[in-house]
């Protein structure tokens, strides 16, 4: 059996969710908008998820829109409300460390004739909240912080940047995606106005999402079609999903201590090999998260042997699996892109164990040894 340690790209189907979700994929099948039996029966499981998820983050059901995922929300939220306010100001403030889809919606809006302020972040990858007040203007229509960071796990001090952005009466979106999975959301604790989660990083399916917006709070819809929504995201909802995403949402944030310990023994033991470093902030971070950069070697190369050896874990984000370049985030934090493309994240899940960790410790130390031996055999050749 493999160690899966890559619970930030994705979670497993807890076997509560698949249960909960089975009726809806089978008999229950109708058009949640349809007026027939089928129909109305579909409407009852999407209300009760849409109330379940409402009530652990402290909202109201209609302040819940279902979405396809994470990237569908934070779309949905930047692009709905920058839009809806358009007309008294085209500014945005969002940070250098954003998930890809803020980072790309806001380039989107930026040749749109929006103007976007990216914030810089401390080597630890935390936004100063005085850099946020100090960036808002009158024409500042939306401030889009994320709530933990998705690749060295650094939790921000969003109910600090929400509390400025309520007192200068501007918009908060936050990306809670990842911090979901280690307690509810608390959109009024936040002051946050929009709340971005996707069910898949919580043990939830993939393929559904949701965007708390706070009542009262203009949108522009960006999927165009049906009334679905309350108007706000055309499409026929995905029931199944939903009731899924609900049941994962009651399930999530069972022993972050257990998790935070073992964590903080996957770090010991990373950062205890010679020229590894610790990325992301020390303490403030996601219970799971292990972040690290390593002197002289590829984190592609690393990750690739790591997964020969049955230990499966990634370089950052799965949304940039692929590209050549280093880690935005990684950059913003003032790391050298030399050292950021050794970069390895390793994050666990509640099935991770002692004996999982000291594993991954051991191959991780035989597999950076081999890689840098094989480099000075090449520079040398």
């Amino acid at each position: 059996m493999a160690i899966y340690l890559d619970h930030a790209a994705t979670t497993p189907l807890r076997a509560e969710v698949l249960e909960a979700m089975l009726p809806y994929l089978t008999e229950h099948h109708g058009n949640p908008s349809s007026i027939h039996a089928s129909g109305r029966r579909a409407r009852q499981g999407l209300d009760e998820a849409r109330e379940t998820i409402a009530a652990r983050i402290g909202a109201k059901p209609r302040e819940i829109v279902f979405t396809s995922g994470g990237t569908e929300a934070d779309n949905l939220a930047v692009k709905g409300v920058a839009w809806a306010a358009s007309g008294r100001g085209r500014h945005i403030v969002t940070s250098s460390v954003e998930h890809k889809a803020v980072m790309n919606a806001c380039a989107i809006l930026e040749r749109q004739g929006f103007e976007v302020t990216y914030l810089p972040v401390d080597r630890q990858g935390r936004v100063d909240p005085t850099d946020v007040a100090d960036a808002i203007r009158t024409t500042t229509v939306l401030v889009s912080v994320m709530a933990a960071n998705n690749e060295v796990g650094t939790i921000q001090p969003v109910a600090e940047i929400g509390a400025i952005c309520r007192e200068r009466k501007v918009a908060f979106h936050t990306d809670a995606v990842q911090a979901a999975a280690f307690g509810a959301p608390a959109p009024d604790a936040w002051q946050a106005t929009l709340v971005s989660l996707s069910a898949h990083k919580l043990g939830g399916p993939k393929g559904i999402g949701a965007l708390y917006i706070r009542q009262g709070t203009a949108l522009l819809a960006q999927q165009h079609g049906g009334a679905q929504e309350r108007q706000r995201r055309a499409g026929t909802e995905d029931v199944a999903a939903a009731v899924g995403f609900a049941r994962s949402m009651e399930l999530a944030g069972a022993e972050p201590g257990r998790t935070a310990t073992l964590r903080d023994r996957l770090i010991a033991g990373l950062t205890g090999l010679t020229g590894v470093t610790l990325t992301g902030h020390p303490s403030d971070r996601l219970p799971n998260s292990a972040s690290v950069v390593v002197e002289g070697i590829e984190g592609g190369d690393l990750v690739a042997a790591m997964d020969l050896e049955g230990i499966e874990g990634s370089t950052g984000s799965a949304c940039t699996t692929g590209s050549v370049e280093p880690s935005h985030v990684l950059l913003a934090m003032g790391i050298d892109e030399e050292l950021a493309h050794g970069s390895l994240r390793l994050t666990l899940g509640g099935e991770s164990t002692d004996v999982d960790i000291d594993r991954t410790i051991a191959v991780a130390s035989s597999a950076i040894e081999r890689l840098r031996a094989a480099r000075v055999m090449v520079e040398t050749a």
